[in-house]
């Protein structure tokens, strides 16, 4: 147990997790140089082309330090905030962290966030000052930002180049000095933390895990604390670049188990392992069940193809245990899933990851939080859909989820950013100067104002600058009024949504003069409107494609034409009350991207 070092890799986004973790494979000759590539741990193509890590990915190196050989379990972690999940999972089954601080740029929103979930973990951080080799790097300042925020000396931070391999030596040397050795006992009844699990279709569910305590072998009977199923230990091994089979798992082992699982609602996430004929005595504790922030509904294009749609989203939760979602059902688009995410990037993935992975089309609705709502009985209902809320007339207060937004930027950026969180009903709460030139500013603000494009503006106004971060805080009553879309005096419940009072009428003005645009003409009149409860606030007519039935009438008594007009007039009228509109896919997702 001595010998092993189990640590992460946390910072923000592209401050060069995966091209560090690159290095670190290539020194400890864990990789051979055929088997080298960019971000070699990425292995999905979503992550290659995007440059962003999506999943947290599990390796073994050895490591020989004077002389002793090390065992090194390194997991590197995702940096965008959508995925904080998985970087808390992460941190959950290590000990130590190296914390990588972009040289160019400096500490940056989600350097803070994952910093503080490590520190609550009580793991041993290590700092770094990564791309070195940068022309615009600056030492020196981004060094006095790393010594106020850890409070650790100068000389603590180690200088490195994930491009160039400067530095990876003695991160190395630093993490075998540092980190300490996992605890545990060896001879306790065992005892191990589940941090992830993968499907794989030949063998089932492959779960990852730590050992706490106790010792694994392979055949041995094993059961699930949380599900109370039972399974044999088919076959335990290590997370090297493929996975190596083992007989024999000690305490601190980090590793995967098969075990021939086929349901996904068996293997939980933050689960425990241990032995049928001699079980620990509780489970282990510290994994909190993640809170999504996004709900949208997602369902297939085809309704034929609603179980196929609900096979793939389980495959995928076991993938990322960060996604929840259950059955419900739409007027307008049939059977499907509501589902919630951790944000918009996240959402963007899943239905990336739905098209690639398992072939499926899918609609997605609009996206919208939750609402607490109180109605006059004082009944307290949660809505995480608008077509779920309650008659106008039996509603009492809407209670909408508020954030702290946690925003750092060069100081030249402030105004701007003040003026676009102040459009979205934020309040500022501080303004904190980190040095002359970078400024942290924590503003209060709805969720719901942040849901859609909030991320893309900041990142514009700011020339990609401000870095952003946020928790959710409290719920406060708001003025809320639901929005509905009609086509034809139909309601259609995918569009509607929950908005504030002052922003409705804008809001819907302008869904009205998108729709107009993507809904393709018919051979009658298509009327769009947005409506609050029974008022018309905006309206929109898809013109009909005419035949030119009077083009046979040349001259003659005008009331020919009058009575072939007529007479088309009412085939339209009785086509307007049979014939449908559909709704185009488009149509849902430009929603999201009115400006």
């Amino acid at each position: 147990m001595d010998k092993i070092r189990n640590f992460c890799i946390i910072a923000h986004i592209d401050h060069g997790k995966s091209t560090i973790a690159d290095r670190l494979l290539e020194k400890t000759g864990t990789i051979s140089e055929r088997d080298l590539q960019a971000q070699v741990l990425d292995d999905m193509d979503l992550e290659r082309e995007r440059g962003i890590t999506i999943k947290s990915h599990a390796i073994q190196m050895n490591y020989n330090h004077q002389g002793t050989d090390y065992t090194l379990n390194l997991i590197d972690t995702p940096g965008h905030v959508d995925f904080s999940y998985e970087v808390s999972r992460s941190i959950a089954a290590c000990e130590g962290a190296l914390l990588i601080v972009d040289a160019t740029q400096g500490i940056q929103a989600q350097t803070i966030s994952n910093l503080y979930l490590a520190i609550e973990n009580d793991l041993e951080i290590i700092p770094v000052l990564n791309k070195m080799d940068m022309p615009s790097a600056m030492p020196d300042e981004v060094k006095d930002q790393i010594v106020d925020l850890i409070g650790c000396e100068r000389d603590e931070i180690l200088e490195a180049s994930g491009k160039t391999g400067m530095g990876i030596e003695s991160i190395l040397e630093r993490i075998v000095e540092v980190v300490p050795p996992p605890k545990g006992d060896p001879k306790a009844p065992l005892q191990a933390l589940i941090f992830d699990s993968v499907f794989n279709s030949y063998r089932g569910i492959i779960a990852y895990f730590k050992i706490i305590n106790g010792t694994l072998r392979k055949g041995d009977k094993v059961k699930f604390v949380n599900t109370d199923k039972e399974y044999f230990a088919e076959e335990i091994g290590v997370l090297r670049l493929k996975q190596e089979p083992r007989e024999v798992m000690h305490t601190g082992d980090v590793g995967y188990i098969i075990s021939g699982i086929k349901a996904s609602k068996e293997v939980k996430v933050g689960d425990t392992i241990t032995h049928v004929d001699k079980p620990c005595d509780a489970a282990i504790e510290g994994f909190e069940e993640v809170k999504p922030m996004v709900f949208a509904g997602v369902y297939p294009i085809d309704a034929d193809d609603y179980e196929e749609l609900r096979f793939a989203m389980e495959k995928l939760q076991l993938n990322d245990a960060s996604l929840t979602f259950e059955p419900e059902s739409s007027v307008a688009l049939g059977f499907g899933f509501r589902c919630g995410f951790l944000g918009l990037l996240h959402m963007e993935i899943i239905q990336e990851r739905l098209d690639r992975e398992f072939d499926m089309n899918v609609i997605t609705t609009v996206p919208n939080v939750s609402y607490k709502v109180i109605t006059t009985k004082g009944e307290l209902i949660e809505v995480h859909n608008p077509a779920g809320l309650p008659d106008v007339k039996y509603l009492k207060t809407i209670e909408e989820p508020y954030i702290t937004a946690q925003i750092i930027t060069k100081s030249e950026y402030i105004g701007s950013i003040m003026t676009l969180c102040l459009d979205k009903r934020g309040e500022l709460q501080k303004q904190h100067y980190l040095t002359s030139e970078r400024v942290e500013l924590s503003f209060e603000m709805p969720l719901s104002e942040i849901v859609f494009d909030f991320y893309d503006k900041l990142k514009s106004i700011s020339k990609g600058y401000a870095s952003f971060d946020y928790h959710q805080s409290e719920y406060r009553p708001a003025k809320l009024v639901k929005l509905d879309i009609l086509l034809n005096g139909e309601k259609v419940d995918a569009l509607s949504t929950l908005i504030h009072q002052d922003n409705a009428y804008s809001f819907g003005k302008r869904m009205c003069e998108k729709l107009k645009e993507l809904i393709p003409r018919q051979q009658f009149d298509i009327a769009i409107q947005a409506a609050i409860g029974a008022k018309i606030i905006s309206r929109q007519t898809v013109k009909a494609v005419r035949k030119d039935v009077t083009a046979k009438c040349y001259g003659g008594d005008i009331t020919r034409k009058r009575k072939l007009l007529e007479k088309q007039k009412k085939g339209k009228k009785r086509m307007k009350q049979v014939g449908n509109v559909e709704v185009p896919q488009k149509a849902f997702l430009a929603v999201l991207k009115l400006d």
